[in-house]
């Protein structure tokens, strides 16, 4: 009895890690990319992308291990996928032919983009992008990780005020060497919510703007002009004039990679522009 329940178990144990890992690849599909998701604390039922992520890696060891179990204890009748109608054995059977088949088009058909699985591919791209813009981007890459007074000074906040702000918003701040992440843990909120209780502290002295980063935050590329524009609370007509002033062909709804590539310039080319602008600009991220 115990040697028919042993193989019993583990086909078991392949299902149930197998169904898990379905619901962690599609949560993983879905979830907004890693800075954004760590920036704004991004949860689906109470786990982070991180948690998730490990889950995922673990079932599917967990998967790997039954599924060699289960060959091992389903070794003749799986040989028998290798034999003719004679019992002789035969690797390149109908059957297996299909199935490297299936498996060189999949793989053959990501690698050049062919649908439906460039459009998988492209619909993750636009998942993600919209988790960008309904939580927002981080100022710079794992900014969370940084501690206050280094997050201040690249983010350009006056850090006796960025605390002020923080206290009056109810926040406790012990250590400004400590780092957003750690604060907005001790505090339970995110990181984000900790960097918008501190815009009032910005150098400019505009508290309706965000100071723009030396180097353009990740993700910067995906964002239209629009975006851009209400992301750092600057009027985006004057954003567009001045482009346009340099000789650029925009549009609104251009992200900034796509007006870079209509221009034959850089990302980084046309973030500099705009930085440039911005400092001559006032707020009103139209």
């Amino acid at each position: 009895v115990k040697s028919r329940q042993r193989p019993r178990s583990v086909s078991l144990t392949a299902a149930i890690a197998f169904v898990i890992m379905m619901l962690t690849s599609v949560v993983l599909y879905i979830a907004p990319q890693g800075r954004v998701a760590y920036w704004a604390d991004w949860r689906l039922m109470g786990l982070s992308k991180t948690e998730w992520g490990a889950v995922h890696i673990n079932m599917g060891l967990l998967f790997l291990i039954a599924l060699g179990l289960h060959v091992y204890y389903n070794w003749k009748p799986l040989t028998q996928y290798l034999k003719d109608r004679a019992r002789h054995w035969k690797v390149f059977t109908p059957e297996f032919n299909l199935a490297v088949v299936l498996v060189a088009v999949f793989v053959v058909g990501t690698l050049a983009g062919w649908p439906p699985f460039g459009t998988i591919l492209g619909l993750q791209d636009d998942i993600k992008a919209a988790a960008a813009r309904k939580y927002g981007e981080p100022p710079y890459g794992h900014a969370e990780l940084s501690n206050l007074r280094a997050f201040a000074r690249k983010t350009g906040l006056d850090l006796p005020a960025a605390r002020a702000a923080l206290a009056a918003a109810g926040y406790q701040v012990t250590d400004p060497e400590q780092t957003l992440q750690a604060m907005a843990a001790a505090n339970g909120v995110s990181p984000q919510t900790l960097y918008n209780a501190m815009a009032p502290a910005a150098t400019t002295g505009d508290t309706a703007s965000r100071p723009l980063p030396e180097m353009p935050p990740p993700g910067t590329g995906k964002l239209t002009l629009h975006d851009f524009g209400r992301q750092y609370g600057l009027d985006t007509d004057r954003l567009r004039r001045s482009l346009e002033a340099n000789g650029l062909k925009v549009d609104d709804g251009m992200t900034i990679k796509a007006i870079a590539a209509a221009n034959r310039r850089s990302p980084v080319d046309i973030y500099e522009l705009l930085r440039t602008a911005a400092a001559s600009l006032p707020a009103g991220g139209g």
